[in-house]
């Protein structure tokens, strides 16, 4: 399946009803333990409102999956909500899109993070496969402890892209 990545920020949903139509159909589609709110537009007008946008898994001119991004001080990328149209799951799509993404922030010199505190073992092992690892927080980087976080970072060999 040929999935290009596409971004959608406030313009984009503003100006385009096929890609607001795509966004919320993702989102619709979310198990209900994934959405940190009941009702999909508003969660999709919040992000973008706080400057967040999303990225997507484009085919047949069509949007299947989504991860809401909000750009940090250091330039990283922290990505959340990560959703795929429930008609194409496990299809590839999620670990495209995240491959997609990990090439476009390596070109960027930028990294990506996720929170995985709150993540479901089968995100968890998509993420192991598509090489992303634990880091370190900043305060125990100094310890010989060992390393545990509540996120993961793409891996600077680039693994699983």
């Amino acid at each position: 399946m040929p999935v290009t990545l596409h971004y959608v920020d406030q313009a984009r949903w503003e100006a385009e009803e096929q890609v607001r139509i795509d966004l919320i159909r993702i989102y619709e589609d979310a198990p209900q333990e994934r959405m940190p709110t009941p009702t999909v537009a508003p969660f999709i007008e919040q992000h973008l409102k706080g400057q967040h946008f999303f990225a997507c898994a484009h085919f047949n001119d069509r949007l299947l999956g989504a991860v809401a991004i909000k750009e940090a001080a250091d330039r990283a990328w922290w990505l959340s909500e990560l959703c795929v149209r429930k008609p194409t799951r496990r299809r590839g799509v999620g670990a495209r899109l995240m491959a997609l993404l990990g090439e476009q922030a390596k070109q960027e010199g930028r990294v990506l993070r996720i929170e995985t505190s709150s993540l479901p073992l089968a995100d968890r092992v998509l993420l192991s496969k598509l090489g992303y690892r634990p880091v370190a927080p900043e305060s125990s980087a100094q310890s010989d402890d060992s390393i545990t976080s509540d996120f993961v970072e793409l891996d600077p060999q680039g693994k699983g892209q």
